[in-house]
C-alpha cells in the first residue's frame, strides 16, 4: 500500500514538473494610459527617480522604505536603490536608456524576497488627448516563478500596479499642467497690466 502511495506521489509530482516546464520562459506585462498633456511632463516624473514617491504604487507599501540614490540626478546612468519591509523588499534600478520625451529604459534588480534582474521600460507617444504613455516589464522566468505563475495571475497582479502607477503619474503630470497654465495666466495677467 505505502508502495503504491509513493509511486502514485512520483507520478504527480513528475507531472507537476513537466508542466511547470513547459511554461513560457519569458514574460511581458505591459499597461497604458492616456494624459492631457505633452509628453515632456510624464517623461520628466520617471527620468528622475526623486519624482517616484509622488505617483509610484511601490512607494505606498512601506512608508518607512530606505532610498538611496547614486550617479546623476536624472536619466542615463541614475540608480534608485530601496530597502523595506516584507512587500518592498530590496533592489535597485538604473535608468540604462533616456530618449528625451520618448523612452526610457531601466534595469530592475531585485535582490529581496527574491533574486531577479527584469527591464522595464516606458514610452512617451503624443496622441490625439494628449500623450500615451506605457509601462512594460519583461524578464526571464525560472522554474520558482514559472510554478507560482501557475497559481497567481501575474500579469494580472503587477499589472494592477501599473494601472495604480499610471494613474498616479496621470494625476500628478496633469496637475503640473493646470499649475503652469496658471502661473502663465498670471504672468500674462501682470505684464498686462504693467502696459
Amino acid at each position: 500500500m505505502l508502495r503504491k502511495v509513493l509511486i502514485g506521489l512520483a507520478v504527480v509530482v513528475a507531472l507537476f514538473v513537466v508542466v511547470v516546464a513547459t511554461r513560457p520562459a519569458q514574460f511581458h506585462i505591459e499597461r497604458s494610459i492616456e494624459i492631457a498633456t505633452s509628453p515632456d511632463r510624464p517623461f520628466a516624473q520617471v527620468n528622475d527617480f526623486h519624482a517616484w514617491a509622488a505617483w509610484s504604487p511601490y512607494d505606498k507599501l512601506d512608508p518607512q522604505v530606505t532610498r538611496t540614490f547614486e550617479g546623476p540626478t536624472s536619466g542615463k546612468g541614475a540608480v534608485y536603490g530601496w530597502k523595506g519591509n516584507e512587500k518592498v523588499g530590496e533592489g535597485r534600478m538604473t535608468i540604462e536608456k533616456s530618449t528625451p520625451s520618448s523612452e526610457i529604459g531601466i534595469k530592475l534588480e531585485f535582490t529581496k524576497p527574491f533574486a531577479a534582474t527584469n527591464q522595464a521600460t516606458f514610452t512617451f507617444a503624443p496622441s490625439a488627448s494628449g500623450t500615451k504613455v506605457t509601462w512594460a516589464m519583461d524578464g526571464e522566468n525560472n522554474f520558482i516563478s514559472k510554478a507560482f505563475a501557475l497559481f497567481v495571475d501575474m500579469d494580472k497582479m503587477i499589472g494592477a500596479d501599473f494601472e495604480k502607477g499610471l494613474a498616479a503619474m496621470k494625476t500628478v503630470a496633469e496637475s503640473n499642467t493646470a499649475t503652469t497654465s496658471t502661473t502663465s495666466a498670471n504672468e500674462a495677467a501682470r505684464v498686462n497690466a504693467h502696459d
